[in-house]
């Protein structure tokens, strides 16, 4: 065995996820053929990667490892992911720093909207990373970065992917007084995983979340995503369809999980394209207005688009 030591950096590099450094290595399948996708290298993902610099910006789609970054930023869409680069919880999946979070940066909110100007957004996405530490969680922060989009991008529709605010008290009423056209929360997975995939977290917590969203504004729309291939059964994936509507929940994203490295949860199985599409009719026929189910889906890949396809179906149904 060979040991390396760093005599040169002041301070040794601290791991990405140091939570996971000494777990043993968990092996996935190889990648079957419908899940790889091009290396991003367009003029239109240099020219976005360039405003996102500028502005100081960090976005989900490269800290997660998101697959669709190519065909996302060539065509200008970025989820922007605020709060910082570092998370406080350590979900089994997630590719994000782990560690203690700095400082919010006061200014982020208007560099947010000032990327969303300059990259001509019709449809913004705004992500965060969760902070625990935070008396509200980053409520406040999410509602000054929406009224900054809207100040400078009137026409500009808003979505958020906000995290859980456990334990929080009256943190998802100040997010939802600040009005954003829809509003996102992924249970990740199945109840079942839990303990081992998000275990941070709370089922029927994230379930009231969205649930209440409604309540609080039957006007904005509801989302949530669950990723497929962590060892949940197709019985258990349709339950998380009826949890869902019986929380109103508008739009169901369903996407195939990738581990990121092999200290995350291994890839227990690769879902065919046919079963999402079975995904996909059944959740229809339960009454979500608008589904997302293949491989490569994700919370936010095609969100304007399937945003005018939510007004659509909304419209559809109110005449």
């Amino acid at each position: 065995m060979v040991v390396v030591l760093d005599t040169i950096s002041a301070t040794p590099l601290r791991p990405r996820h140091p939570e996971k450094v000494n777990r043993p290595d968990a092996l996935s399948p190889p990648k079957p053929d419908w899940i790889r996708v091009r290396a991003p290298n367009t003029r239109g993902y240099a020219d976005t990667r360039k405003i996102v610099k500028e502005n100081g910006l960090v976005t989900v789609c490269e800290e997660a490892g998101c697959p669709n970054i190519g065909e996302c930023w060539d065509k200008k869409h970025a989820t922007f992911m605020i709060m910082g680069d570092t998370c406080t919880r350590a979900c089994a999946f997630c590719n994000v720093k782990t560690g203690m979070p700095g400082a919010l940066d006061a200014l982020e909110p208007e560099h947010v909207a000032e990327a969303t100007r300059k990259l001509g957004l019709a449809h913004i996405v705004i992500t965060s990373v969760d902070r625990d530490d935070l008396a509200d969680g980053g409520a406040e922060h999410f509602a000054r970065t929406i009224r900054a989009i809207r100040e400078r991008c009137p026409a500009t529709t808003i979505e958020i992917l906000t995290p859980d605010f456990l334990r929080k008290d009256g943190a998802l009423e100040v997010v939802v007084a600040a009005k954003p056209d829809v509003f996102n929360h992924n249970l990740e997975t199945v109840p079942s995983r839990y303990l081992t995939v998000r275990p941070g977290a709370r089922y029927f917590h994230s379930i009231r979340l969205l649930q209440r969203v409604k309540e609080i504004d039957p006007t904005i729309f509801t989302k949530s995503g669950i990723m497929v291939g962590l060892g949940e059964e197709r019985h258990e994936v349709l339950q998380v369809m009826d949890d869902l509507r019986s929380a109103d929940v508008d739009f169901l994203t369903v996407g195939q999980y990738l581990q990121p490295t092999r200290k995350h949860h291994q890839v227990m199985r690769y879902v065919t394209p046919d079963e999402f599409g079975g995904y996909e009719k059944v959740a229809y026929a339960k009454g979500f207005l608008m589904v997302s189910a293949s491989p490569l889906t994700r919370s936010s890949h095609h969100a304007g688009d399937d945003f005018a396809k939510l007004q659509a179906a909304r419209a559809a149904m109110a005449r």
